[in-house]
């Protein structure tokens, strides 16, 4: 069973960027669609990006892109976002989550479709 273990939360100031990472262990003979969502305090959950199981494709919220950038390091088993300038409304609880895919090259963006998810990492942009 896949396992998925987040990091690189916290607390920021409005402008400055972070870097989650996500490092994915447990998996084999199988390949995933990886993806970051957030949860905001009384919102649904929404869906930022995602990037295929080779890292060779990516898809990005349109509010989000050019702020944030999803990749993969697969020697390591990791994916990241990096966020910059962040604001207050990026304020969430980020999980990374995992998706079985028939194409390592294949993206997903559907929650529904994400079984397997981490623990939560929050980040809190202060104004």
């Amino acid at each position: 069973q896949v396992q998925l273990v987040e990091s690189g939360g916290g607390l920021v100031q409005a402008g400055g960027s972070l870097r989650l990472s996500c490092a994915a262990s447990g998996y084999s003979y199988t390949t995933y669609a990886m993806a970051w969502f957030r949860q905001a305090p009384g919102k649904e959950r929404e869906f930022v990006a995602t990037i295929s199981w080779d890292g060779t494709n990516t898809y990005y919220a349109d509010a989000l892109k050019g702020r944030f950038t999803i990749s993969k390091d697969n020697a390591k088993n990791t994916i990241y976002l990096q966020m910059n300038s962040l604001n207050s409304d990026d304020t969430a609880v980020y999980d990374c989550a995992a998706a079985l895919t028939t194409h390592p090259g294949h993206t997903l963006t559907a929650v529904a479709r994400y079984k397997i998810w981490g623990q939560g990492t929050q980040v809190t942009v202060s104004s």
